[in-house]
C-alpha cells in the first residue's frame, strides 16, 4: 500500500491558472520576430555549426561545453528547418517552460499566491530572460531545466498528493533536470548540491533527539516523510550525474574520434582546460560588480539587417534589477531573524543561492567573463523582490508593487525594440537606449 502522510496546506488558493497565462502571454511574445535577424547573432556563429557536426556526426565541434543545448538546436533544425527561427525555437520553448516552472516553485515554496504571480511578471520582464529565449545559445536550456528542477523539489518537499510515491517521483524528477541542466551548460552547477545539503539538514533537525543510528535511515520524519537520506542522495546527487554522462552519448557515433566510456572523465578535464583557456580581451567581457550594478551591457546585434537598422541589447531591466538588491538585503535579514523559530527558511535560502552564485564569479579564476554568466543569480534577485513585495501587498502596503509593475513594464515597453531585434529610426538610434557609456 502506497504510504499516506501529513502535507502542508496553502491558505491562499493555488494561482496555476495566471501562471499558465503569464507563462503563454511570454511564449507568444518571444516568438513574434523571433526569426529576426536572419543571420546568426553573437555566439550563435559558435554553436550553429556545432548543432550541425551533430546531426551529420562527422566530428566534434565546440568541446569546451556540454552537448545538451547543441543537440536540442540540432533537433530543431531537422524538424523545423535549419532557419533562425528553428535555431532558436528550443530556447523559446525553454524560456516558456522555465517560467512556468519558476512560478510554480515559488508557489510550492512560498505559498504565497502574491509573491508567485509577482515574481511571474517580474521575470518576464527583467529583459534577461526574454533576450536568453530568443537567442540560440545554451543558457536557456541551463537555466529552463534548472527551474524545472526547483519546481519538481518543492513539490517533493509539499507533496500534496500525500503519498510517498509521488513524492518520490518528484525528487526523481528534480534529478533528471538538475542533470540535463548541467548537460546544457555547467554555469548551473552550484545549484545542485543545494537539495540534498538542505534534505540533510532539514531531516537532521527533525530527528532532533533521536538522531544516533537513524539519520540516513530513517524514513518517516521530514522534509519528506518516505524518503531516507539514502534514498534522496540517490534521487538527488547520484541520479543528475547518471543523467549528465548520458548527454554525451552522441559524441559516442562520431565518425572522428568518437568517444569511449573511458574517454569521459578525460573529456570533462579537457572541457575545464578549455574553458580556462580563453584568456584574450573581448570587447564585452565584464566583472561580477558590473553586473550586480547593471552596468555593463553586450550588444549581440547591432547592424543594418533585413531591410533595417536593428539591435539586441543584452542588459537587465534597470528598475528591478537594482531594486532587488535591497530585497536581499531584507530576506537575509528576515531569515537569519527567524532561524531560531524556522521561519523566513525560504527567505534565507533566496539570498545565499545569490550570493553562492555571484561570490562564485567573484572568486572564479575564469579570464573572459561576460553579463550572462549572472542570469541564474538574477532570477533569485527577482525572488527577493516579490518575496518582499508580496508580503507587503499581503499586509495591505500596496503602492511599492503598484509602482514596481508600472515600471518594470513600463520599461520593457520602452526598451522592447532594442530587446527584440526591432526597426529602428536612425543608425544612431542605440543612444536612445544607452543610458551609460558603459552600455554602449
Amino acid at each position: 500500500m502506497t504510504q499516506q502522510f501529513q502535507t502542508a496546506t496553502p491558505r491562499e488558493k493555488d494561482p496555476a491558472f495566471w501562471c499558465a497565462v503569464i507563462a503563454s502571454a511570454f511564449f507568444l511574445l518571444v516568438l513574434h520576430r523571433l526569426g529576426i535577424p536572419s543571420k546568426p547573432m553573437f555566439d550563435e556563429v559558435h554553436y550553429l555549426p556545432a548543432a550541425r557536426r551533430l546531426i551529420d556526426l562527422t566530428s566534434r565541434l565546440n568541446p569546451e561545453h556540454p552537448l545538451l543545448a547543441k543537440q536540442l538546436i540540432a533537433w530543431s533544425m531537422q524538424l523545423i528547418g535549419d532557419t533562425p527561427f528553428g535555431w532558436r525555437f528550443p530556447s523559446a520553448v525553454l524560456g516558456g517552460l522555465g517560467l512556468w516552472a519558476m512560478m510554480r516553485a515559488l508557489w510550492w515554496a512560498s505559498f504565497s499566491r502574491s509573491a508567485t504571480v509577482l515574481f511571474g511578471l517580474l521575470l518576464a520582464t527583467d529583459f534577461i530572460w526574454f533576450m536568453m529565449s530568443r537567442i540560440a545559445l545554451l543558457d536557456m536550456a541551463m537555466a529552463g531545466f534548472m527551474a524545472l528542477a526547483m519546481w519538481q523539489w518543492a513539490l517533493a518537499w509539499r507533496n500534496p498528493s500525500g503519498k510517498a510515491l509521488l513524492a518520490r517521483s518528484h525528487l526523481l524528477l528534480a534529478g533528471v533536470f538538475m542533470g540535463l541542466s548541467l548537460g546544457a551548460k555547467w554555469n548551473g552547477a552550484l545549484l545542485l548540491p543545494l537539495p540534498g545539503l538542505v534534505f540533510a539538514l532539514n531531516r537532521w533537525e527533525a530527528l532532533k533527539g533521536r538522531r544516533s543510528g537513524l539519520l540516513w535511515a530513517s524514513r518517516e520524519a521530514g522534509p519528506v516523510p518516505g524518503v531516507s537520506l539514502v534514498e534522496a542522495a540517490l534521487w538527488l546527487g547520484v541520479v543528475p550525474v547518471v543523467v549528465y554522462l548520458a548527454t554525451f552519448l552522441p559524441a559516442f557515433f562520431y565518425e572522428k574520434q568518437p568517444m569511449t566510456v573511458g574517454g569521459l572523465w578525460h573529456w570533462q578535464q579537457y572541457m575545464l582546460e578549455l574553458q580556462d583557456s580563453v584568456k584574450k580581451p573581448h570587447t564585452y567581457m565584464s566583472v561580477w560588480w558590473q553586473w550586480v550594478a547593471n552596468i555593463r551591457a553586450i550588444w549581440f546585434l547591432y547592424e543594418e539587417v533585413d531591410g533595417a537598422q536593428r539591435g539586441v541589447l543584452m542588459i537587465g531591466n534597470p528598475f528591478t534589477m537594482l531594486a532587488g538588491l535591497p530585497a536581499l538585503l531584507f530576506c537575509a535579514w528576515d531569515g537569519f531573524k527567524g532561524m531560531k523559530g524556522g521561519g523566513k527558511r525560504l527567505h534565507l535560502l533566496v539570498f545565499a543561492a545569490y550570493v553562492l552564485l555571484v561570490g562564485f564569479w567573484a572568486i572564479n579564476g575564469k579570464p573572459v567573463q561576460f553579463y550572462y554568466h549572472y542570469m541564474l543569480a538574477s532570477c533569485f534577485v527577482l525572488a527577493a523582490l516579490a518575496l518582499v513585495l508580496g508580503e507587503w501587498w499581503d499586509l495591505g502596503l500596496r503602492w511599492p508593487t503598484k509602482v514596481t509593475l508600472v515600471l518594470s513594464f513600463g520599461l520593457f515597453i520602452g526598451f522592447y525594440p532594442i530587446l527584440s531585434a526591432g526597426e529602428l529610426p536612425r543608425k544612431d538610434s542605440y543612444r536612445d537606449y544607452t543610458w551609460l557609456n558603459s552600455w554602449k
